[in-house]
């Protein structure tokens, strides 16, 4: 087996977890833990290949869905009191999620030979739109949504992966440092809560009577 499939079933336990701690901290069942833990790690991969038109990567290969329930099951058993479990922890957990399915999504759409930019927006659905899910289902605005940086942070890892891969800069060399650089950034704005500027505006005329 190859470094990206098992990258690619380290990023899915990750995920599965972050879905799993966010289930726990509503109190869902245990039928509800795997579904959002399995919404939040294959959601995004699965958007990016419908988009791509090829086989949903999970559907023909069933260590996805087991590695998913194992996590979930997992994620029960060990962590009795979800709530007690800092929020920075499930950040960081969704942030090695990020950076790692960031940057397998830009692979995978460069090896069907899809441009360069297209690529790049892939890597950054097949990082986001799961814990966008995840987010909607339990009525949270997703951190795609909110000043974080967050899809900055996917964007980067793809546009690094691209570049190194411009450079004729080994694969697994350029994986490697891209999935560092976003993991990087979005650690940092975790930990130093970086931010965009919010669009605001401001109306000061007098309401209509």
């Amino acid at each position: 087996m190859t470094l990206i499939y098992w990258l690619d079933l380290f990023g899915v336990a990750v995920f599965a977890l972050s879905g799993a701690l966010m289930a726990g901290r509503y109190q869902l069942d245990p039928f509800g833990v795997i579904v959002l833990s399995a919404v939040t790690a294959i959601g995004g991969g699965t958007i990016r290949d419908i988009i791509l038109d090829v086989p949903v990567f999970w559907v023909h290969d069933v260590s996805y869905l087991f590695t998913i329930v194992m996590t979930a099951l997992l994620t029960i058993l060990l962590v009795r009191q979800p709530s007690r479990i800092p929020r920075r922890f499930l950040l960081i957990a969704d942030a090695f999620g990020l950076a790692l399915f960031a940057v397998l999504g830009t692979q995978k759409a460069l090896s069907f030979e899809t441009p360069m930019a297209i690529a790049m927006v892939m890597g950054v659905i097949t990082g986001v739109a799961g814990g966008m899910i995840r987010d909607v289902l339990c009525n949270v605005i997703p951190m795609i949504l909110r000043q974080e940086i967050y899809a900055i942070a996917a964007l980067l890892g793809g546009a690094l992966f691209c570049g190194l891969i411009y450079l004729e800069v080994p694969q697994q060399y350029a994986m490697i440092i891209a999935i560092a650089g976003a993991l990087s950034l979005r650690l940092a704005a975790i930990y130093w809560q970086l931010s965009l500027p919010a669009f605001e505006i401001i109306d000061k005329r007098p309401p209509i009577k």
